[in-house]
């Protein structure tokens, strides 16, 4: 189908995870624009060019939305380049990107959350935040609705969404749905041997989209969130994990629940047509880590032990479930010890020093993880999450994004997000603790496993 006309009213993807919507042809307002720059730690770049038009049409959008603070979000390097425009934040506990915006003299405001906010005459947004530090965006476009998850899965917010699409003839589901590469996925064994990824058995991301397409009512997918490779040599290996376009046709069947459209698309919200925007695939340049400050040879010095020290010990969460962290700087190891159990369960990381102690100065530890140049290894008994949801949420959404850390500071964070939504909460509160338990104590190959799958999906639908 084409979209003609200079004067749309309608809304464009393009780059990882940017939605530029328009009105009577005049852009509005830019999601998540990554324009320049390799985030993590230089370990990503971008899949596919931005066109000129769109480039532009980020540049000259009166407002800009950010879901989260993941650099292929909010991007400090594309940053400068929207210094002078109008900044929408999620409305957070702790506030911290909103304060770090204002600091730097950029105009930031945060978005009311859960309420219907009016950019232009036929442009209408709703923001929901949740507690993983994390937001999605409806977008009403003439009467359009644009539901864009990015990075963001289902913490509590999926009843009210599913209701809200429910009144709409079309809509659009936007969301990260991949072979799993976008988290840290360079797990190592006690011998030094790489784990296998899942993401490297091309799972069927197809048939996942149906899932969350039967479950949330959408008439269309849009592959999102999802457009970079790995541009460092030292994580250059997880390219063979990066989901790829034709991964979202794996398992998809239309004839169960919606349709499939392009990554990359202009939408005219007038004439319900659509014409494909074909940008140039960018050549993956592999690069040395020393480019970006990376020696691995480099050891630790004094104080950044004891700076490590102190950041992993501000984690009250962690003491009561690890024993110990250790760090792998240089071929020399820094323990830091949480709980005195005999060393039963802990983490070594192999990391070079520059990034590790950037990540801790700036509390940016997903970063790290999310590079995937980091080697990871577990010690003693795990869940089937491994470093979920006990570490990685603790440390990287409640700590260093949510500034909660202490066992008081954490109650007051998770009942500030219960009470934004308090039945919808609990119950999915309820419903993760359930999954969890079955997760960490049946095996993932047993009838019983796929059974109690099923029985998941039911509940979350009746609830």
């Amino acid at each position: 189908m084409a979209s003609h006309g200079e004067e749309l009213t309608g809304f464009d993807t393009i780059g990882n995870a940017t939605l530029i919507f328009y009105d009577r042809g005049r852009p509005v307002l830019a999601t998540d624009p990554w324009i320049d720059g390799c985030p993590y730690f230089g370990s990503w770049s971008m899949s596919h060019e931005i066109p000129v038009a769109q480039r532009e049409a980020i540049l000259g959008a009166d407002h800009i939305w950010f879901s989260h603070g993941h650099p292929d979000h909010i991007n400090w390097d594309s940053l400068e380049l929207l210094r002078q425009k109008h900044l929408l934040i999620p409305n957070h506990f702790g506030g911290r990107i909103l304060k770090d915006l204002r600091s730097q003299g950029f105009n930031a405001d945060p978005m009311a959350d859960r309420e219907w906010v009016a950019l232009s005459d036929s442009i209408r947004v709703m923001c929901i935040a949740n507690h993983f530090q994390d937001a999605i965006l409806l977008a009403d476009v003439n009467g359009r609705l644009v539901a864009n998850f990015n990075d963001s899965s289902d913490h509590g917010w999926g009843r009210t969404v599913r209701k809200i699409i429910a009144e709409y003839e079309t809509s659009f589901l936007l969301n990260l749905m991949g072979r799993g590469d976008a988290d840290m996925i360079n797990f190592m064994s006690e011998d030094g041997q790489r784990i296998v990824p899942p993401a490297m058995q091309r799972p069927p991301v197809g048939k996942w989209l149906c899932d969350l397409m039967e479950w949330f009512g959408a008439k269309y997918f849009i592959p999102f969130s999802a457009m970079h490779r790995y541009h460092r040599a030292d994580s250059a290996w997880a390219n063979d994990c990066v989901t790829q376009m034709s991964d979202y046709e794996i398992g998809f069947d239309e004839k169960k629940r919606g349709s499939l459209l392009p990554a990359f698309i202009r939408y005219n919200c007038t004439t319900d047509q659509w014409t494909e925007i074909n940008p140039n695939v960018l050549p993956v340049e592999i690069v040395p880590p020393e480019q970006f400050g990376d020696h691995w040879s480099d050891p630790l010095e004094a104080a950044d032990q004891r700076l490590l020290t102190k950041y992993f010990r501000s984690f009250e969460h962690l003491s009561t479930f690890l024993d110990f962290v250790t760090f792998r700087v240089g071929g020399r190891d820094h323990v830091v010890e949480l709980a005195p159990r005999k060393y039963r369960r802990g983490i070594t990381f192999e990391v070079p020093r520059h990034s590790l102690m950037k990540a801790v100065e700036y509390e940016i530890f997903d970063d790290l993880l999310i590079g995937n140049f980091m080697k990871t290894t577990l010690h003693g008994s795990w869940g089937a999450g491994k470093l979920y949801p006990d570490f990685t949420p603790y440390i990287t959404k409640y700590g260093d994004n949510g500034r909660a850390k202490t066992r008081e500071e954490l109650r007051a964070y998770f009942q500030h997000y219960r009470n934004r939504a308090l039945i919808e909460s609990m119950l999915h509160e309820l419903l993760q603790l359930a999954r969890h338990h079955v997760i960490n104590r049946v095996p993932q190959n047993s009838p019983f496993f796929a059974s109690a799958k099923g029985v998941f999906r039911a509940l979350r639908r009746t609830l």
